[in-house]
């Protein structure tokens, strides 16, 4: 029975309406004293899979981009994108976050076909191996289907 609730995930927005939602009780499980009251969840408890697993990488890299990006096995380029849309939903979104945005935009191929083309020519260069342009590919399609909502 315990090993099944330990493979609970805390919900952290409501699957009705999609707001975040709040802790009104905590509880022991040793003696089972129970607090109530109305807690907001933490900084971090809004953050995707995905972005947290970023932030734990980047943080045990000690804040090195190139070796988060060595051990995500993306583009600089796209661990930097990472890094920028983490601070910005944490709200810590500043102009020089965006000017670097935007120079990354600028230096890449610009619509998704040209990124496409871009990561084959890449791979018939032999510069990257298949596995990295998988996954920059599903990375190229999270962007669409995100910029798309």
């Amino acid at each position: 029975m315990n090993e099944k609730k330990n493979n609970l995930k805390l919900p952290k927005k409501c699957p009705s309406c999609g707001n975040q939602l709040q802790i009104i009780s905590l509880q022991c499980p040793t003696c089972e004293t129970e607090v109530k009251g109305s807690y907001p969840m933490g900084l971090f408890s809004g953050l995707s899979e995905e972005e947290e697993n970023f932030l734990l990488c980047f943080l045990s890299s000690r804040g090195s981009l190139k070796e988060v990006q060595e051990r995500l096995n993306i583009s600089y380029p796209t661990a930097r994108i990472k890094l920028n849309r983490l601070l910005s939903h944490l709200g810590f979104h500043t102009e020089k976050e965006e000017e670097d945005n935007e120079v990354i935009v600028e230096s890449g191929p610009e619509s998704v076909k040209d990124k496409m083309k871009f990561l084959i020519e890449q791979l018939d260069e032999g510069k990257v191996d298949f596995e990295s342009v998988l996954r920059e590919i599903r990375e190229i399609k999270e962007e669409t289907s995100y910029e798309s909502e």
